[in-house]
């Protein structure tokens, strides 16, 4: 008899399923995993650091390219970190503002999420399904920050400009006939409001439809069900936040347990797993879309009812507006100085912490009194998951790894940092 022993393999980073970056040194048994060792760090940026040679203002935009899957709640708990240091009061109607569009971009995160967890698995209509509707958010995306993923739209004192009163509209070319374009223009022909209105009566059917290919898919579940399992307390002694922690059956979100935001005004459920399985994960994120659709339905009826300022009225933080910059030198200077100079922010030091699409993601901000942070530190969630992925695929088939990766949601962006 040849002697047997383990031997060791690279998953990644390669691989289609490894998610661009993610190196992971896979030791096996035949094809069961008896180790996984994650190796990170290439997409290393330097976030962190950078934001040290950057005004509080110019770190914005970084905040966007983190996790590039959940741009806008990247720039909200930053912004929450800013005002939270220089004491200032955000307008009612930007709040709303934020909450809508947080709740667009937690859709936006969750249907790639979706529809590339099947696709790594192998089943390739749903990504094809969720990008659909992915382009049609990201059409809102750029209605209101002229950018389809980076949009920079949230800044410290409220957001960039007020919700438009129009969209974008498609014009016939060789590809699309006069017919096919109204069609297409059908939900254009209002405000953004309007359009998002249109768009979620829609969703809760393409949610159907997605369930329908998933939830009692045979293949899918025997893919799912029972993989990467983490009880209630090793999942809250991991770390886990988000729907990695409510999977496993602990209805923790920060939007109810620690509101920010007018999330304390509205009304949605917690989504909450049994088994802490792939599959109760799943479920948690198709439910959280529904969730997501309700309480975006209430920011709508709210800022259709109730117009007002979105930004605050401090000028030595938010630009003054475009007319008056043309007509008065005290804005004028204003203008200059906040965008050559920045603001400076009072000494001291703040933890903020929001519930991201992928569990809590939280900015540590340091400031000594100067336009320019003296340290940012960022809470990854993605970064957290990953750190389990030995846990969980010990025991497992080759196979099953890819399902782990699709589950634990993780964008290198936001792991690298």
């Amino acid at each position: 008899m040849s002697e047997i022993r383990n031997y060791t393999i690279n998953f990644g980073p390669q691989h289609p399923a490894a998610h661009g970056v993610l190196r992971l040194i896979l030791e096996l048994d035949g094809e069961v995993v008896e180790r996984a060792d994650p190796h990170i760090g290439l997409l290393h940026r330097g976030t962190e650091k950078l934001a040290e040679t950057r005004t509080w203002l110019q770190c914005v935009p970084y905040m966007d390219r983190l996790d590039y899957m959940g741009m806008m709640c990247n720039e909200h708990v930053y912004c929450l970190a800013v005002e939270k240091l220089l004491g200032i009061e955000v307008p009612e109607r930007a709040q709303y503002i934020r909450v809508l569009f947080d709740e667009v971009t937690r859709v936006l995160s969750h249907l790639m999420l979706i529809g590339s967890h099947a696709f790594d698995i192998g089943a390739m209509t749903m990504i094809l399904y969720t990008f659909r509707e992915r382009e049609a958010l990201f059409d809102a995306y750029e209605a209101v920050s002229g950018a389809r993923m980076h949009p920079a739209y949230y800044r410290p004192g409220g957001v960039y400009r007020d919700l438009p009163d129009t969209m974008p509209k498609y014009k016939p070319n060789r590809f699309k006939n006069e017919a096919r374009t109204k069609d297409l223009n059908a939900a254009r022909e209002g405000s953004l409001l309007d359009y998002l209105e249109d768009f979620f009566e829609r969703f809760p059917k393409c949610c159907d439809d997605y369930e329908t290919l998933l939830t009692e898919n045979r293949i899918w579940k025997q893919r799912t069900v029972g993989i990467g399992v983490v009880p209630a307390d090793r999942a809250l002694a991991l770390g886990f936040t988000g729907p990695m922690l409510r999977g496993s059956g602990i209805a923790w979100d920060l939007r109810r347990k620690q509101p920010y935001a007018v999330y304390d005004r509205l009304d949605f459920d917690i989504p909450v797993g049994k088994n802490g399985d792939c599959y109760d994960r799943y479920l948690c994120r198709m439910e959280e879309m529904r969730q997501s659709t309700r309480i975006i339905r209430q920011c709508i009826e709210w800022l259709r009812k109730n117009p007002g300022p979105v930004i605050t009225g401090d000028h030595k933080v938010a630009p003054p507006k475009r007319e008056k910059i043309k007509t008065d030198m005290e804005d004028l200077i204003h203008h200059f100085k906040l965008f050559s100079e920045g603001f400076h922010v009072p000494e001291g030091e703040v933890y903020v912490a929001t519930e991201h699409p992928k569990g809590e993601f939280a900015v540590y901000a340091i400031s000594d009194g100067a336009n320019k942070p003296y340290r940012i530190r960022l809470r990854s969630a993605g970064f957290v998951h990953l750190s389990a992925m030995d846990e969980m695929a010990r025991g497992h088939m080759i196979a099953d790894v890819v399902a782990l990766m699709g589950t634990l949601d993780v964008v290198f962006g936001d792991v690298d940092r």
